[in-house]
């Protein structure tokens, strides 16, 4: 398991199991889904199997979503984090993807922007990868505005799994 990395206000670690209620949570509600497929999850059995996912992921690429803890309650609050997206999606494949996801009460804090932030280092400055991309539904507005706090620019909209969405990238300024 890789070491946490610490924010100001957050805990950033591996997925574990006792992580299944807070995805639950965050997973089941409609809310939470408007702009990712509009799929919540029925039950607590898919949160699990999601995290198992995530850890084959860290075995498999070494990186993946993280769980995020607010440091001040040790509560989980969401996931974010770097994944390595193997799919080709608007032309690109093999490639870092930055992602977030986050339980209703704790929207509109600033704990995706400085989760992000803190993953935007890790994978330059640890993972070393070239770029970073993002993509978004055209009308959430709201992670639209947080890729753009985290450098990330608009580069292109295009079709995947028939819909429409929006494309972002940084490039590693360090190489």
């Amino acid at each position: 398991m890789k070491e946490p990395i610490e924010t100001e206000r957050l805990i950033l670690r591996e997925l574990i199991k006792s992580d299944a209620e807070g995805m639950f949570e965050l997973d089941s509600n409609p809310n939470v889904h408007v702009f990712v497929g509009k799929k919540p999850v029925k039950s607590i059995d898919e949160s699990h199997a999601y995290i198992e996912n995530l850890q084959q992921q860290y075995r498999d690429f070494g990186t993946g979503r993280w769980a995020v803890i607010l440091k001040e309650t040790n509560e989980f609050i969401g996931w974010s984090g770097i994944k390595f997206i193997t799919d080709e999606i608007n032309n690109h494949k093999d490639f870092y993807e930055i992602g977030y996801r986050f339980i209703e009460k704790h929207w509109g804090k600033g704990y995706a922007t400085e989760a992000g932030k803190a993953f935007v280092d890790y994978a330059f400055n640890v993972l070393k990868v070239e770029a970073l991309y993002a993509y978004a539904d055209p009308g959430n507005d709201n992670s639209r505005s947080i890729l753009e706090k985290l450098g990330l620019r608009y580069v292109n909209s295009f079709e995947y799994q028939g819909e429409l969405e929006v494309w972002y990238e940084l490039k590693n300024p360090n190489l």
